[in-house]
């Protein structure tokens, strides 16, 4: 039985988490993640990343649980995921030519010593100037309809930018990896440690 468990039914997450080559379980907490009136961004993410991983706790005790969760801010607007095709055009045309930031919120949970680390990551994305015909033909072909700002970067999504400026590229993705080792290191399960496989 592992003793990793990521909280998401993201396949993109789990391709990231892969890449550490630490045995773990994954399951999809179900949690509503409407922001409160005035919360900040930060706050956010924060706060749905750790509510991930402790929806999941009573089933998995003695565990380290990864909650992550990402929202998009553009114009002082916090950004999630489209949900349909006409929501995810009328994003990408907003962001066509602008900057925009993504947030992504962190969480470990020890359910074993009952404490817990929560953290987010920034990533900022440049997209070019995008055509209407380019934005239609994009969303028809990825159908990014779950991915907040409307694009998945792990895919084709990568034809939409400019420019890429951050210190980790997978925490565009959902899952900030670099930060995660980190965690992971201070909870006692080093990525590149021999307590791993």
């Amino acid at each position: 039985m592992p003793r990793l468990i990521l909280a998401s039914g993201s396949r993109w997450r789990r391709q990231l988490l892969d890449r550490l080559e630490i045995p773990y379980a994954w399951e999809s907490p179900d949690i509503d993640e409407t922001p409160r009136p005035g919360e900040a961004p930060e706050a956010l993410v924060h706060r749905l990343a750790l509510t991930k991983a402790e929806r999941l706790a009573d089933r998995w005790p003695e565990h380290l649980i990864i909650g992550s969760d990402q929202v998009a801010l553009f114009d002082g607007e916090i950004l999630g995921k489209p949900g349909d095709a006409a929501t995810a055009r009328a994003t990408l045309a907003r962001f066509s030519g602008h900057r925009v930031r993504f947030l992504t919120g962190l969480a470990l949970l020890d359910t074993g010593q009952g404490c817990h680390r929560v953290c987010h990551e920034t990533y900022d994305v440049v997209f070019r100037h995008l055509s209407e015909g380019e934005i239609a033909h994009y969303v028809e072909r990825e159908k990014p309809l779950d991915s907040a700002g409307s694009f998945r970067m792990e895919g084709l999504g990568i034809a939409l930018f400019e420019k890429l400026e951050g210190d980790d590229p997978n925490t565009l993705i959902g899952l900030p990896l670099i930060r995660l080792c980190e965690l992971l290191r201070d909870a006692g399960l080093d990525p590149l440690g021999p307590n791993t496989q």
